[in-house]
């Protein structure tokens, strides 16, 4: 059965459109006003392809296909729409057109599936507007507490309730989903390194998804005039944070295992050029294939920050968030070896070094994912880029996997 290329890459260039900062990647925020464009543009193929569309509390969306079996689950596909700034155009959305598509071979094949099948495109994977990542995931699963979704903020103090209204959501309607409406889901993604296209293979089949942490540290001195405040009376917090700052890839290194520690963002306060900086706001990122490697990371990380807290300095660690190392579905794995043999689609089995939702639904139901090559490696960039030919090829085994899991007649 042909997919359609041509309309994935249709998808794929109408959706980059929805970006904060043209010519210089997508930058596509959490209930922004290009979050609205691009939902919108999502909710409208969804009613196109025959689906009935809904959203919760948290501005999730999905479509539904509904079952010849009575309140029976629903197979799951799709990934996020949200992207980090000056990322790419496939990230998260390549899952989310994939979705789509299979969907519109549901609907033109007019199939009649037992179970349901709904596509499900997710917000706040990334974290770049609230910070923690994973959110649209958690809260499905109700590792998120409608409590603490509703004290996130993001950097200008507006809370997650007070965007959403903004761009006419609405956060008071259901939120978490419970476990015995999902039967399965899967997610497509970019492998966003470079095994796959290094192999020449233009499938990977995710057996294991990193363990990954993220921290955010706050190091508070005293505000002070650049140029009348001798060095020896000075409590500079950017200072001290360079100090730590410098010392985290060791940590990493010494760990070993493959685990990777980064600081990707960081805030300076009153972030004067004449002042002597009074607080600064890091996040610390580490990931590894092993528990032990995470936590040996955390607490070493805690030790080399407790140890600059002198001087007038005070130092503090917040875990925003914390995911276990995941072993994705044996069945679902297998069922996705066998349909890229069937369809005569080269694979390999691979680890995933990226979070992804997938992770956060293994908690709750039978997990598959895969992916497609990531030319040169890059991503979270604007040279981000896949071929249509590999995404066209993950769309097949997908669709096959999801006939197999709604058990079309």
């Amino acid at each position: 059965m042909r997919m359609s290329q041509q309309r994935m890459e249709s998808h794929i260039n109408a959706l980059s459109a929805f970006t904060s900062t043209p010519d210089k990647g997508v930058t596509r925020l959490t209930y922004s006003k290009e979050d609205l464009q691009a939902r919108n543009y999502i909710k409208g193929k969804m009613k196109e392809y025959g689906l009935s569309v809904s959203e919760d509390g948290f501005g999730n969306i999905f479509g539904k296909f509904e079952g010849s079996l009575k309140d029976a689950p629903s197979v799951l596909i799709g990934s996020h729409f949200d992207s980090v700034p000056n990322g790419g155009a496939y990230d998260g959305t390549a899952g989310v057109v994939a979705g789509l598509e299979v969907a519109a071979l549901f609907s033109e094949n007019q199939l009649k599936p037992k179970y349901p099948l709904e596509i499900i495109a997710m917000v706040e994977e990334e974290g770049s507007r609230f910070g923690g990542g994973l959110m649209g995931s958690r809260g499905i699963i109700g590792s998120l507490s409608a409590d603490d979704f509703k004290n996130l903020k993001d950097k200008d103090g507006i809370s997650t309730e007070e965007a959403m209204s903004k761009i006419g959501l609405d956060s008071s309607l259901a939120k978490e989903r419970k476990p015995n409406t999902i039967k399965a889901f899967l997610e497509l993604h970019i492998e966003q390194g470079p095994i796959l296209e290094e192999k020449n293979l233009p499938i990977g089949v995710v057996e294991a998804i990193v363990g990954l942490t993220q921290l955010e540290v706050t190091i508070e001195g005293r505000a002070g005039h650049a140029g009348t405040t001798p060095m020896d009376r000075r409590s500079d917090a950017l200072v001290i944070a360079a100090k730590i700052i410098s010392q985290l890839p060791d940590l990493a290194i010494d760990e070993g295992e493959g685990t990777v520690i980064t600081t990707g963002r960081l805030e300076v306060f009153p972030n004067g050029a004449n002042v002597i900086p009074e607080k600064v706001v890091f996040s610390v990122d580490i990931r590894s294939g092993k528990e032990e490697n995470v936590r040996n990371t955390i607490q070493n990380t805690i030790e080399l920050i407790q140890a600059y807290s002198e001087n007038g300095i005070r130092t503090s660690v917040e875990e925003l968030l914390y995911i276990q190392p995941k072993e994705l579905n044996m069945d679902i794995r297998s069922l996705l070896k066998q349909e890229s043999s069937r369809l005569e689609i080269p694979y390999c089995s691979i680890n995933s070094g990226a979070g992804h939702d997938a992770m956060i639904f293994s908690d709750v139901t039978n997990v598959g994912m895969i992916f497609i090559p990531s030319k040169d490696g890059l991503s979270h960039c604007p040279e981000e880029w896949s071929d249509a030919r590999h995404l066209t090829n993950g769309v097949q085994i997908l669709f096959e996997a999801a006939k197999n899991l709604t058990e079309v007649g």
